[in-house]
């Protein structure tokens, strides 16, 4: 194994990726004179480039690396993660898509507070935007990390901090159109790579899936091919489930991504795309995982990283060889690069659009002024990027993005969806209601066993559950009813009744 020495082929393939997509920056840097085209590319975006951007968006280092790793360690069970984000596509082309695109302007925060008072839904929406794009964060920077450290033998901590620094430099001056191009580049190169990966790992096996799950059957037991093994406790893959099926309509830079397209026929045109596209791509890191588990085996994998996480590169370097190695591992830098990049540029509108603008200066800071501020923000969220990467090294890049998804669903989905729907919402139950849903999803995975016994290395843990979901999810609804029933604002419901028509139709 090669891993871990540097990689001349994989450098090279490296440095093409940086070259392109930094000539793609010094483009878009051209186009990028205002807020509107540093956070939405000018709305010029089609139905397509949106779609491969929302799967490049959605196709981590989660998504690669991480459920190829999961796969390869748990078997079945691994892929309860890319079936929990798949089915969350649907509620986000039947129930957000439009309406987003309808009201909004820039971030999630703008439909919510459309009929509700805007500064404490503003610093609502910003407390759960940033605590979901922190742990998105973690997760893409252990990744980046490990995938420097084997592309050019450099240590961890060096490499998480080459990643923040070629990410400040897209986002900072090419912003959402160089984003969205850098996104596109990714995903068709990721779905090429993985696409051929899956096609050696069959041949081996005379392109008969079921011949490659037997194997791993004989070699490790029935039980791969069968639930349990990573989540045995039904609550808790319950809990899982809801919080991913949920989260992928609460992202904000998912979310985000709808704002760049002409019009509410695009934005949903475009999560089909995107859709089909992540359908596609999760079928095959099935096919990776096992052949990892039979052509590697789990030894191998977890000595080069405990969370499995190079499990995909290392079963590149056994089907194709060194030059194949280089290549994917090129790729999934790619992958985790234009994933932190989108993050960053939604950290930086939350920031820049719904604290300063709208909360500091009360809606009236000038065009330039606002693009600063965004800048500005970004160099601070390249800087938390990296001590989150360092702070959480060793950890399942899946896992972490579950995490993510479970505080997206908790703070984000109820008070986005209620806005969207129920006429009754209040300022004071959509803020409580976000507060609620972030706080206790915090708190419950810090009282979690992935925090308590396996990075605090405490003997007991007192939430049993890893994921809070299950408790969090009903809790941000149920607060959110209640706040608005118990102290009803009749103004609110008559700009409910205003911004209908805007909000399902598109038009005044």
């Amino acid at each position: 194994m090669s891993l871990g020495e540097p990689n001349l082929i994989a450098i090279t393939f490296f440095l093409v990726f940086i070259g392109l997509s930094l000539g793609i920056t010094v483009w878009a840097a051209r186009r990028t004179r205002t807020a509107d085209h540093f956070y939405t590319a000018g709305r010029s975006v089609t139905a397509l480039q949106n779609g491969l951007a929302l799967a490049g968006d959605y196709m981590s280092a989660a998504s690669f690396l991480g459920i190829a790793g999961l796969v390869s360690l748990s078997g079945f069970d691994g892929l309860i993660y890319s079936i929990g984000w798949l089915v969350g596509w649907p509620i986000v082309m039947f129930l957000i898509a439009e309406p987003l695109r309808n009201l909004g302007r820039y971030t999630f925060a703008d439909v919510v507070a459309a009929r509700l008072r805007q500064t404490p839904i503003r610093i609502a929406a910003a407390i759960g935007a940033l605590a979901v794009i922190s742990f998105y964060l973690i997760a893409q920077m252990v990744g980046a990390g490990n995938l420097i450290r084997l592309l050019f033998g450099l240590p961890y901590e060096s490499a998480v901090v080459i990643v923040g620094g070629v990410m400040l430099a897209y986002v900072l001056f090419g912003g959402m159109i160089a984003t969205t191009w850098v996104q596109i580049i990714k995903a068709l190169l990721l779905l090429g790579g993985a696409t051929l990966m899956a096609l050696l790992v069959l041949a081996r096996f005379g392109f008969n899936p079921l011949a490659l799950f037997e194997a791993a059957a004989t070699k490790y037991g029935n039980g791969v091919l069968s639930p349990g093994r990573l989540v045995n406790d039904p609550i808790d893959a319950m809990s899982l489930s809801l919080g991913l099926m949920l989260g992928t309509a609460g992202l904000p830079h998912i979310l985000m991504r709808f704002y760049t397209v002409p019009d509410a026929k695009t934005a949903r045109t475009s999560v089909g795309y995107a859709t089909a596209f992540i359908g596609f791509f999760y079928l095959l890191t099935f096919v990776l995982g096992f052949g990892a588990m039979v052509l590697l085996g789990r030894d191998a994998i977890t000595r080069v990283d405990a969370g499995g996480n190079m499990a995909a590169p290392l079963l590149a370097e056994v089907i194709g060889g060194t030059p194949f190695l280089g290549f994917i591992a090129a790729v999934s830098f790619a992958t985790i690069l234009a994933v932190v990049a989108g993050l960053a540029l939604s950290g930086a509108a939350t920031l820049s659009h719904d604290l300063w603008v709208n909360v500091v200066r009360g809606g009236h800071a000038n065009p330039r002024e606002e693009l600063l501020v965004a800048r500005s923000a970004t160099v601070l969220l390249a800087v938390l990027a990296i001590a989150l990467g360092i702070t959480f090294k060793g950890q399942n890049v899946a896992y972490m993005v579950g995490l993510a998804f479970a505080i997206a669903a908790s703070a984000n989905f109820p008070a986005l969806v209620l806005s969207i729907f129920w006429r009754r919402l209040t300022t004071r139950g959509a803020q409580v209601s976000m507060l609620a849903g972030t706080a206790s999803t915090l708190l419950l995975i810090w009282f979690s066993p992935a925090i308590q016994l396996d990075i605090l290395k405490n003997e007991s843990a007192w939430f049993p559950l890893r994921n809070p979901g299950i408790v969090s999810i009903p809790l941000s609804f149920a607060v959110a009813i209640a706040v608005s029933l118990l102290s009803p604002v009749g103004a609110e419901q008559e700009h409910f009744d205003r911004l209908e028509r805007q909000l399902h139709l598109g038009v005044e």
